[in-house]
């Protein structure tokens, strides 16, 4: 009896060359994004704690509002200054290390870019920061500008705890709780110690 043949069939390999989609960083966009995220809301816990921290002592809208602005470019500045040290000292460190094994970088767009980094993140400081004062420029109630000042930043910190879970692939829910809470309490220990030292006799 003759033993049965085995046919050996080969799957060529899908030799198909990449296309453009393929080749994009997908990890590295949504880092960036997320880094302009936590800028923005920064920007805005910031300066809206630093607002409700002055309305605790003074009702005049105009006070509040040039302070918040004052706030906004200092923390821009802060921000943008303190993002290019760090990604210059990366920069660094990688051409180093490229030198250290002789090999130079195939795409210059692969190296940080330091400038690029630092107005991103004066940017999204800005814009977040930019929130609790629009909120605040056309109310002349000082009730109410406060209570408008809370609110804006609460939904705002809503939706930047949207962004965040989604990129970083969390529950919805928690991230937008943990958020907000954050931001809350963060604007009430500002307006409450402010409160306790201009009632001490501290006067503006």
């Amino acid at each position: 009896m003759a033993a049965p043949n085995h046919v050996q069939i080969t799957i060529p390999k899908d030799n198909a060359p990449e296309t453009e989609d393929d080749q994009i960083d997908y990890s590295e966009r949504a880092q960036w994004l997320r880094a302009a995220v936590l800028g923005a809301n920064d920007g805005l816990v910031s300066i809206a704690s630093l607002m409700m921290g002055v309305g605790a002592v003074k009702d005049d809208a105009k006070a509040m509002i040039l302070i918040g602005f004052a706030g906004l470019f200092a923390g821009a500045c802060s921000m943008a200054i303190g993002e290019f040290v760090s990604v210059y000292s990366q920069l660094d460190i990688e051409i180093a290390q490229m030198k250290r094994e002789n090999r130079a970088s195939e795409n210059n767009e692969s190296l940080p870019n330091p400038i690029q980094a630092a107005m991103a993140s004066a940017l999204a400081f800005a814009l977040g920061a930019i929130v609790p004062l629009l909120a605040a420029a056309f109310i002349n109630d000082y009730k109410v500008r406060l209570g408008v000042v809370v609110a804006a930043t609460a939904l705002a910190l809503v939706a930047f705890g949207v962004v965040g879970a989604v990129l970083g692939r969390t529950k919805v829910v928690r991230s937008c709780v943990r958020v907000v809470v954050g931001g809350l309490m963060a604007m009430g220990i500002t307006f409450g110690l402010t409160k306790l030292i201009g009632s001490n006799g501290l006067e503006m």
